[in-house]
Parts: structure tokens; sequence; C-alpha cells
């Protein structure tokens, strides 16, 4: 793929047929939909475990391991399917011009495959990161800080990580699907799923940060998870996103702040 698709690329997704859009754009959030009604179905075996001791105990069963892990999994499903539309209706747009030219890419399904596997491998990771907090003593029943300064040191991450050139490099990389294709376009089968991969990559590398905050908030609060999701969708989606982002630093450092604060009046 040459480097003219940078231009001509990005309203190639607004040529796709309107009822191509919406069944698309029906099955992202289709998808995501069905991921909270299974958070929801899954919480009583959550708060079971918590209430029960096994999510802040030192020692987690192997049953425990692979629950935790399928919230996270489930979770980032949920909260980041959304925020790939722009980049799967592009390459939708592109599978179609290519059927039509004879030249046939890889079903779309298989780059959104690749976009989730990226987030199921953070899940495996943030389970890891939450049973090493249990481990510590530093995650309370309800699966929050217990600590004032772990959650003033992840209020002051996330802020200060939105200030970053690291944070407008992937979060360019996200609003600008047209461009990531012409970057990093691969044919075939592996193309598609290593295009996907990639692109949570960096999606990954733009919203890492702020989802340390479930461990604030608590990562069974629904409220709390919603918030951090729309905020994500927001930044990405939004003409203001980026500008947005940046401003949201600054009520985050102060959080952050305050909760440090406390942890030393404490």
């Amino acid at each position: 793929m040459s480097e003219a698709l940078a231009a001509r690329a990005a309203p190639r997704a607004r040529t796709l047929p309107r009822r191509d859009r919406i069944a698309i754009v029906a099955a992202l959030l289709g998808t995501a939909a069905l991921a909270w009604t299974w958070m929801a179905r899954m919480e009583g075996d959550l708060c079971m475990l918590a209430m029960g001791g096994g999510a802040a105990a030192p020692a987690w069963s192997a049953g425990d391991l692979a629950l935790v892990f399928a919230m996270w999994a489930v979770m980032m499903v949920g909260m980041m399917v959304p925020t790939a539309a722009p980049a799967t209706l592009l390459y939708a747009a592109l599978a179609r011009k290519a059927a039509r030219q004879g030249t046939p890419i890889a079903p779309t399904a298989l780059f959104v495959a690749g976009y989730v596997a990226a987030w199921t491998l953070f899940s495996a990771l943030a389970t890891l990161a939450q049973w090493g907090l249990a481990r510590a003593a530093l995650l309370s029943p309800a699966w929050s800080a217990a600590s004032p300064a772990l959650g003033g040191a992840l209020f002051l991450l996330a802020g200060a990580y939105q200030l970053t050139p690291w944070k407008d490099a992937c979060l360019r990389h996200c609003r600008g699907p047209a461009q990531f294709f012409a970057e990093h376009w691969r044919p075939g089968t592996r193309g598609a799923l290593r295009m996907g991969l990639v692109h949570g990559a960096w999606c990954l590398g733009c919203c890492g940060a702020l989802m340390g905050l479930l461990f604030v908030g608590g990562v069974m609060s629904f409220l709390w998870i919603a918030a951090i999701a729309a905020f994500v969708l927001a930044e990405k989606a939004l003409p203001f996103g980026r500008a947005g982002g940046r401003v949201a630093a600054v009520p985050l450092i102060a959080a952050g702040l305050a909760y440090l604060g406390a942890a030393l009046s404490g």
C-alpha cells in the first residue's frame, strides 16, 4: 500500500455504504454490550471471591486467577472495542475497494480480532498486577487501592503521562487510522491480525496509564469503569479529544497530590 493512502484513505470510510457502516458499528457496540452484560453476570462470583478473602489473600488458586483474568479480558472488550470503530470502518472500506478490484484482502473481523488480542495480553498483565498488589496488601476487599499513597501515585502517573510526547505519538495513531494503515499495512490473514495487534498496542500506549486508575476507584465499580471508558472514547474520537486530554491532566495531577497529602498527614 503506497504512502499516498494517507491522503486518500481518510474520506474512504465515508464512501462505505451506509448499511455497511451501520452493520459494523452495530457489531462493535453489540460486542461491547455483551461484554458489559457478562461483567454484570460475573459480578456475583467476583464479589464472592472478594468478600471471601480471595481477592486480597496473598495466595490465589488457579480458579481465582482464571476468574480475575476473565474479568479483565471481558472488561477491556467492553471498554475498548467501541474506540476501534474509526480504524475498523476504514479497514472495511479498504476491503470493499480491494474486492471490487479483484484483489480481496482478509476480512475485517480478523483486524478486530488482532485488536482484541492486544488488550487480552494487557489483561494478563493487569491480572498479574492485581495479584502483586494483593500480595502486598495494597488492595481493599472491594479491589480498590487500600493505600492513599498508591492511589496518589496512580493519579499522578496518569496525569503526568497525558502531557508526554509518548502519549501524543500513541494518540496520533489512534486518532489517525489513515496514517496508521499507510505506515503499517501488511497483506494477507497474518497481516490483518498483525495490523489489529499493532493498532491495539498503540491504543494501549495511549490508554494504559488511565487503566491503572481502575485500581483507585475499584475494579468492580461499574460507574468508575464507565467513566474511564467514556473519557477514552472522547479522547480518541471527538475533535477536541487531544486538547481535552491535556486539560484533564490538571485534575488528575491535583487528585494525585491530594491523595499523597492525605497519606502524609495520616
